[in-house]
């Protein structure tokens, strides 16, 4: 069963999302300042859908976002919680590195969507583009969202956070609110298993406080959930 149920999820999923991706750009093209972000929004919501209903997996979620705008540091086991955002947040700014927005239709929906590439090889000239970017979504509401250790880690696991997080605490000048995570046991796996993955937002994290304790802080907080 376990076979049959994740040849049915890729089958859905990847059959599936090329219509969210043609669904944005189309709306897009067709009326610019319509809700053309819905689309991919829905396809996060699908895809939750399937996780639960096809996979098997529960979603326990804990907390809730803040009601302002805010930088939520994200804990990355799998590409569970990178496709959950638009499901979990109201419209975020998320952080993807550079690589996905080569990908053809994928990338110009993602800059359509309004994200913020991360170019994880360019030294501070990279780190530049990235605040350059995220700076022109100051103020609209959205929340950002990044995976500060930025790439997927095993389960359990707690490397330091990139130094660009820092960075850009201190650009937005704006709360963090820590994300721990546990998808890595059920989801980051060829043949995903029933079970649970818990998503818990943690205590807030205020602005203006130095390098080393907001980093000690928000790497805390993210691995809440590793054993």
């Amino acid at each position: 069963m376990t076979v049959l149920r994740n040849l049915l999820f890729y089958l859905l999923f990847y059959g599936g999302s090329p219509v969210f991706v043609i669904g944005t750009l189309v709306s897009r093209a067709l009326a610019p300042d319509g809700n053309f972000r819905e689309w991919p929004n829905a396809w996060s919501r699908y895809h939750r859908r399937l996780v639960v209903h096809v996979l098997g997996i529960e979603v326990r979620i804990e907390g809730t976002p803040i009601a302002q705008q805010a930088l939520y540091a994200i804990k990355h086991e799998s590409f569970y919680e990178a496709i959950d955002l638009g499901s979990l947040f109201d419209m975020p700014v998320p952080f993807g590195k550079e690589e996905l927005y080569r990908i053809p239709g994928w990338g110009k929906a993602a800059m359509a969507y309004g994200s913020v590439p991360v170019y994880r090889d360019s030294g501070a000239k990279g780190l530049r583009a990235m605040l350059a970017a995220a700076k022109q979504f100051i103020g609209t509401g959205r929340p950002f969202c990044i995976l500060p250790e930025g790439t997927r880690v095993p389960h359990g696991t707690r490397p330091p956070l990139r130094s660009g997080f820092a960075g850009l605490y201190k650009l937005l000048g704006l709360p963090v609110v820590p994300v721990a995570i546990d998808s890595g046991p059920t989801y980051h796996r060829v043949w995903k298993r029933r079970g649970t993955i818990t998503i818990r937002f943690m205590e807030t994290v205020p602005p203006g406080l130095p390098r080393d304790e907001v980093e000690a802080r928000v790497h805390e907080a993210i691995n809440a959930l590793n054993p």
